[in-house]
């Protein structure tokens, strides 16, 4: 869920798993999530950003977009969209497709990966990897068992355990997003309430780590600095009518103040029909 290059990266992280446990188990129905967010870093905004998430019993479709915004804008640009589309499968989210177009200072960064049963089996990543000696090789086995970096900013809870509760946090998420391979290890902290436009309820809050596994250049201080940062924080939300939650709010210290990725719109909702699913183009 967090990637260590910078305050950009970390907003494209937050934009950048159903089966129920019981004997007779409830009924499932179809959500849908609007959000908005806002990006800042010591307390100064430089970012907005933008999630629509819809989810069926079966399938779920991710979309999102953000944008420099604040002073940032005097001496950069930058925006992006994004888009994952998968399964609900078991007790996991399956990723099927993802897709990535960015723009950063007049250079575009795209990622396009196809994936089946959980592994990578076709990518396209513009610009590509420069081959640093110092680079950790990506290697096929790290591209079996992954979510998307979209996919994996959100948590499934299958079964019928409280999604307000340690089993929303207590876990690992193996993300690949084209360019690096990392784990994302979440630990339970708390409940607490939060509050935005269209939500005012429970959050679960959970301790972030961030893993890299290949992909990455260990030497590098910036990764040195989020591999030891234990100022990592993620308040989940459930998305209503489904077992998944959503980022509301996410916080990360940097070597320049907090970064803080919160929701200033969180409009959630069950649906009766049919949710349509569509891969992202």
């Amino acid at each position: 869920m967090i990637e260590p290059h910078s305050a950009a990266l970390f907003a494209r992280l937050a934009l950048a798993g159903a089966t129920l446990g019981a004997c007779v188990p409830p009924a499932f129905a179809d959500g849908r999530l609007n959000a908005k967010y806002t990006l800042t870093v010591g307390g100064v905004e430089l970012g907005r950003g933008s999630i629509v998430v819809e989810a069926g019993d079966a399938a779920y479709e991710i979309s999102g977009s953000a944008r420099v915004t604040g002073v940032l804008r005097a001496v950069s640009s930058g925006k992006g969209v994004a888009a994952a589309r998968g399964a609900l499968s078991g007790s996991k989210m399956v990723p099927r497709v993802y897709a990535l177009n960015a723009e950063a200072d007049g250079k575009e960064e795209t990622a396009r990966l196809a994936m089946s049963g959980g592994a990578v089996k076709e990518m396209d990543v513009e610009p590509p990897l420069k081959p640093y000696p110092d680079r950790v090789p990506i290697t096929p086995d790290a591209l079996q068992n992954v979510l998307d970096p979209m996919s994996g900013a959100f948590v499934y809870v299958p079964g019928s355990a409280d999604l307000l509760s340690s089993a929303a946090c207590d876990r690992s998420v193996p993300v690949f997003d084209g360019r690096q391979r990392y784990d994302i290890a979440l630990s339970y902290l708390r409940t607490e309430k939060v509050k935005a436009e269209g939500y005012n309820g429970q959050a679960v809050v959970c301790s972030v780590r961030y893993n890299p596994v290949s992909g990455h250049r260990p030497t590098r201080y910036t990764v040195k600095y989020m591999m030891e940062n234990k100022d990592i924080f993620v308040w989940l939300v459930p998305v209503a009518g489904t077992r998944l939650l959503a980022p509301f709010k996410i916080s990360v210290a940097t070597m320049i103040g907090t970064a803080l990725l919160q929701a200033e719109s969180f409009e959630t909702q069950a649906k009766n029909g049919p949710v349509p699913v569509s891969a992202p183009r």
